[in-house]
């Protein structure tokens, strides 16, 4: 069964514990708003920020556990503990690393088919190449999302030009499964380029959730004006 709906918009409610929205009452809050606004979706972090928004809203929700750990660059719901955790908390889809790169827990293919199997949940799959979302693909992710392009050592150099389309298009076209685009997606004209390029839904983030990171872009060009 697909959750989310082709044409959506899904938005990413997450503060880190620096930032002074961190918590779950600000998450739900912020999911109340965006849902007010006409998201379809929301895509959170961890078992607290996940109860509180399924408590406030039947709209489908991403879940994802960022467990940090020094020895391994995965963090994005490595293992299948931490899914399981969100997916107790009321997640309906576990989005999780699904790049090759070093992890304290499954590989890839296992922990796809573990969420599937053994907690009934559909599976979103953050890529960073057309190889990882083709492997992401034949082994049963329900979505494939362009969100790590930019951030693993082989794609950094894409960061600075923004999203990256050129990614979401050859998922498009090699894939049958529904594709995502996430990552820097930060004016609706690019979520409007996103949809034409094929994107079954657009994730967005900083852009609707995080005043403090919107707040620096308006004074940096203060700051430019200034000088």
């Amino acid at each position: 069964m697909m959750l989310i709906p082709k044409g959506a918009l899904v938005v990413s409610c997450q503060a880190r514990a620096d930032n002074p929205l961190h918590g779950p009452i600000f998450m739900s809050a912020m999911a109340r708003a965006a849902a007010a606004g006409g998201a379809q979706g929301f895509r959170a972090n961890g078992a607290e920020d996940v109860a509180a928004i399924r408590a406030i809203s039947t709209l489908p929700i991403i879940g994802i556990s960022k467990v940090w750990d020094d020895r391994f660059p995965v963090y994005i719901t490595p293992d299948f503990d931490s899914a399981s955790r969100i997916a107790a908390a009321g997640a309906d889809i576990i989005a999780l690393d699904a790049t090759p790169r070093p992890r304290n827990g499954e590989p890839v293919d296992r922990l796809i088919a573990r969420i599937r199997n053994e907690l009934k949940r559909e599976v979103f799959a953050d890529v960073s190449t057309l190889e990882e979302g083709k492997a992401a693909s034949a082994h049963g992710a329900s979505y494939i999302a362009t969100t790590l392009s930019g951030y693993t050592d082989e794609t950094a150099a894409t960061k600075a030009d923004g999203p990256d389309l050129d990614l979401l298009s050859a998922l498009v076209a090699a894939v049958s499964t529904p594709v995502i685009a996430e990552g820097r997606f930060d004016t609706p004209d690019l979520v409007a380029a996103a949809f034409e390029r094929g994107a079954h839904a657009v994730v967005v983030g900083t852009a609707i959730t995080n005043p403090r990171e919107i707040t620096k872009k308006f004074v940096h060009a203060t700051q430019r004006r200034a000088v």
